[in-house]
């Protein structure tokens, strides 16, 4: 899981700081949840979904597709 947020970011281009910008944190604290030292919460993982347009499957390795599911009603 932090290998492939760290590969998303890096990927388009990001600095932690601007991902911790949108996340409404400092640097040093997601900095933290690429190196695996603090877990990443839910509501956080919902956030990079969302933001990078793919599912929290991919990002905790549950799948390689990248494209996220469609949204349920």
């Amino acid at each position: 899981m932090y290998k492939r947020i760290r590969e998303l970011r890096e990927d388009r281009d990001y600095n932690q700081t601007r991902i911790a910008q949108m996340l409404d944190m400092s640097q040093t604290g997601y900095s933290k949840y690429e190196t695996g030292e603090n877990d990443i919460p839910t509501a956080v993982l919902i956030k990079l979904a969302r933001f990078y347009n793919t599912s929290i499957d991919y990002i905790l390795g549950e799948t390689d597709q990248l494209t996220r599911y469609p949204r349920s009603k």
